[in-house]
């Protein structure tokens, strides 16, 4: 049985901002490979795993989408030795100051994210969070030696290990989707030990958080005729409104909106309920913020799902989620897939 919290400590230190995630994708590639019948990349690297159903072909498809990238910074000046930045995705800056992080430059190199003192920023900026145009990662190299090693464009991560708390939680950094690869390697790891009739295409997507690639092009690839997305959701925590976020150790969110299909919706809650797993319906007016977005407008359009799993401090190195609603999520997402039959497409219809 894969252990989630080991799993999530292996992947978690690996690099894999948006755009540039080989080293995640060959860790998740080896723990996918004896869950999965087939293996494969897209032209983008998103990382595609087949899990053959035992219904008469030709078999009806459904993919389970959740991103491998992440969130990170990129060099985009060097001055004296010292390397500004920009963001790779959205970043909370209010956290970066005094962050440990890896350059990856021509070696890797240890740094840390240092802010000009106060007293030298211009009067507008001098109080408050300060901005990323302010922030420099010192590696505490000579300027010739930084020159040599350190390029325009590279990448910088985040370097804190993850840290599992006494109340099952886990804190790291990139959780935001590694929480979601965790949940989807669980499903995984139910369904090879019981009989679904559908074809199961697990896909963990790249560049989500930049441009939603992974999600367009993998099933325009794959071409399912239903689609789950597991993401992170905005997980409640101090001095956070409590209509606008869910609670942590309650179990994953079903979201209901426009990129949500209502009878899919209406069938994973109904079976949340009989099952007696625990979960939140969490309301997403306009968009879900995931590659349910991508996924529901490919070619004809594919019906959708969204599952969340809340989480503290998004976008930030010290994400946070409980255990149980990683489990949870991935288990929900099994017994949905368990129970569609070869017939399951001909209930389906848009009745809100």
């Amino acid at each position: 049985m894969i252990e989630i919290a080991n799993f999530l400590k292996e992947i978690l230190p690996a690099a894999g901002i948006s755009g540039y995630e080989s080293a995640v994708q060959a860790l998740i590639q080896k723990t996918w490979g004896p869950i999965t019948d087939e293996l494969s990349l897209s032209r983008l690297g998103s990382l595609h795993g087949l899990q053959r159903g035992a219904g008469a072909e030709p078999r009806k498809r459904i993919l389970v989408a959740a991103h491998m990238d992440t969130i990170g910074l990129m060099v985009n000046a060097i001055v004296d030795g010292f390397l500004r930045i920009t963001s790779i995705g959205g970043i909370d800056v209010r956290t970066l100051p005094g962050q440990l992080v890896t350059v990856h430059g021509r070696e890797e190199l240890p740094g840390m994210v240092v802010a000009t003192p106060a007293r030298l920023l211009p009067s507008h900026v001098s109080s408050g969070a300060v901005p990323l145009d302010y922030l420099l990662i010192d590696v505490g190299l000579l300027p010739e030696e930084v020159r040599r090693l350190v390029r325009v464009g590279d990448t910088v991560s985040f370097s804190q290990p993850p840290v599992e708390t006494e109340g099952e939680t886990l804190v790291g950094h990139s959780l935001d989707n590694r929480a979601s690869v965790a949940a989807l390697t669980h499903c995984l790891e139910l369904l090879q030990a019981r009989p679904h009739a559908w074809d199961v295409w697990a896909v963990a997507t790249v560049q989500e958080e930049v441009n939603l690639g992974g999600g367009l092009t993998s099933a325009f690839q794959l071409h399912p005729d239903l689609a789950i997305a597991i993401d992170t959701t905005f997980g409640s925590g101090p001095g956070s409104p409590a209509h606008q976020t869910l609670p942590l150790g309650k179990g994953p969110t079903l979201m209901w909106g426009p990129n949500v299909h209502p009878f899919l919706f209406k069938s994973l809650q109904e079976l949340a309920e009989r099952l007696e797993i625990p979960f939140v319906v969490e309301p997403t007016p306009t968009h879900t913020g995931t590659d349910a977005i991508a996924m529901q407008v490919v070619m004809e359009g594919i019906p959708n799902l969204a599952i969340g799993i809340p989480l503290r401090y998004m976008h930030s190195p010290v994400e946070m989620v409980a255990l149980k609603d990683i489990s949870r999520a991935g288990r929900l997402a099994a017994e949905f897939i368990a129970q569609l039959d070869e017939n399951f497409m001909e209930k389906l219809t848009w009745d809100d």
